[in-house]
């Protein structure tokens, strides 16, 4: 490549995420034109945040350069999307590698939504302060600069896996479920924040045992209104008696009270009416960004949702995803229905990909999300909420006060999936994991690093992560206690998607 190389800022909807994430965006944007810089290559920069779909279609649709989104904090996908989908010219997504400042969550969702729309680009990510002292990160860099595009080794990539007897035996009799009754998600809203990688529609979920009914998120505040003060008295008392920490009024959430877990659980009382109404099997969750200065979070409504142990339950789960992301959705009812069928508890938890770090020779992945996971990650134990913490969720992102549904995730054994779409096609990734007890200093520094008041996992999901930056195609996973990877990929098999298995294990 000869052309000078555009350099530009995908950004949140939001002011305030851009403005807090200015200093850091600025610092690695200086990183990366040094770094091209000692490669002999000229940049120049497209002026400010794109923060909306026309700013990406304005500002670099006109580029034919080699062009590079600068990656440093949490940015819609359509916000870098809209603007070079049809284009040609090479790509590059680069990425600090850092959980305080999560760029590479923002890189994994905008990569997949690429990948969706069948745009090419490559990707690239450092831990370093000074990009330039990262030798590999330099030679990729240079790759990309001398062809266009970056080559990533596939060798923890496989098509196939052994299934035994039992397990596909299982995988037969829960797809014959999914036959004989199609699964539903209730859909509240659409997809959340731009996340157009997450959002697959009745033209390809009827093909796989899946559809979907949206329902406008106008329902839940219309609901809401006849829930009876008695129903809300029970809940609240139901959650109190269960275990549930709640962090009321301490610094820095001084409005963030009873009252707001009240209005909380009025929310997941509409929701839990409207799935009995439409018969709904699982739930997707848009709240973000339509509710946001109207009710508060749901985070709390779809910890409760996923957990066996919750107001008005009838001992089972209601799989939700947060965001209203199908590609875990999907994964997640299908894992529930497998852990059933198998005699494990059927919670699956929902996560972003937030961050990891070597820890003891392995590499362990931080996986925190604000929203869907359930109780039962915290304390192995379906019949009780203990371990729950709900702290006020970040006054700066959530103006109305509401909390969250937090814990540390307990050690044990995890299988993980996830869908997504790659050439008009559904597929599904499944792993095997291990979610690990760090020490509390380990644990405090990794979680106070990212964000504390958040659900906490340290996992190894068998990949290093290199392979996952590189090939993984969301910021969002699936995460079940207990082993049934054969029959989940066997399931999916079964259902029509096309898997794929990543592991460092032959």
């Amino acid at each position: 490549m000869t052309q000078k190389i555009a350099l530009f800022w995908p950004g949140d909807g939001r002011p305030r995420p851009n403005e807090l994430a200015t200093p850091s965006i600025e610092a690695a944007t200086q990183q990366l034109e040094r770094a091209l810089g000692k490669l002999g290559r000229r940049s120049y920069r497209v002026e400010g945040f794109l923060s909306k779909p026309h700013h990406a279609i304005e500002k670099l649709g006109p580029i034919d350069d080699p062009m590079i989104g600068v990656c440093v904090h949490w940015f819609y996908g359509p916000h870098t999307t809209d603007g070079v989908v049809g284009k040609e010219n090479p790509l590059l997504l680069a990425s600090n590698f850092s959980g305080e400042w999560p760029g590479l969550v923002g890189l994994l969702n905008t990569g997949a939504c690429l990948e969706t729309v069948g745009r090419k680009h490559s990707r690239i990510w450092t831990d370093a302060e000074d990009f330039s002292a990262d030798d590999e990160f330099m030679e990729r860099l240079d790759a990309w600069c001398s062809s266009g595009r970056i080559d990533y080794a596939e060798h923890d990539i496989r098509y196939h896996a052994s299934i035994s007897p039992e397990a596909a035996a299982r995988a037969t009799r829960v797809a014959d479920g999914f036959r004989k009754r199609r699964a539903l998600i209730m859909m509240l809203g659409d997809t959340s924040m731009g996340m157009i990688n997450g959002y697959f529609g009745p033209r390809l979920l009827n093909k796989h045992g899946f559809t979907e009914h949206k329902v406008d998120q106008a329902w839940i505040i219309d609901r809401g209104r006849g829930i009876a003060d008695g129903r809300l008295d029970d809940a609240l008392r139901f959650v109190q008696d269960r275990g549930v920490t709640f962090h009321w009024g301490e610094k820095d959430a001084e409005d963030f009270d009873a009252n707001a877990t009240r209005e909380q659980l009025r929310d997941y009382l509409a929701v839990i009416d409207l799935a009995d109404e439409f018969k709904a099997d699982c739930i997707g969750w848009q709240y973000q960004l339509g509710l946001l200065p109207l009710r508060p979070p749901s985070d709390f409504a779809e910890g409760l949702l996923n957990s066996a142990c919750r107001p008005e339950g009838d001992g089972d789960t209601i799989a939700c995803a947060t965001e209203a992301d199908q590609g875990n959705a999907v994964p997640m009812e299908m894992l529930k229905r497998l852990l059933e069928d198998k005699g494990l508890h059927q919670a699956v938890m929902f996560h972003d990909v937030r961050w990891g770090a070597e820890y003891e020779g392995r590499f362990l992945w931080v996986l925190l999300n604000s929203g869907s996971a359930g109780a039962y990650a915290f304390n192995h134990d379906p019949s009780t909420l203990k371990g729950v913490h709900s702290y006020r969720q970040a006054k700066e992102y959530f103006p109305v006060p509401g909390g969250t549904f937090a814990g540390e995730s307990l050690p044990g054994q995890v299988t993980w999936a996830r869908a997504y779409i790659r050439n008009e096609r559904l597929c599904m990734d499944v792993g095997r994991g291990e979610v690990v007890q760090l020490p509390e200093e380990v644990r405090e520094s990794w979680w106070q690093g990212t964000t504390r008041q958040w659900p906490f996992m340290a996992a190894d999901l068998g990949i290093g992560r290199d392979t996952l930056m590189a090939h993984y195609l969301s910021n969002h996973v699936a995460v079940a206690y207990g082993d049934v990877f054969e029959e989940m990929v066997a399931l999916s098999q079964e259902l029509g998607f096309s898997v794929r298995i990543l592991s460092a294990q032959a």
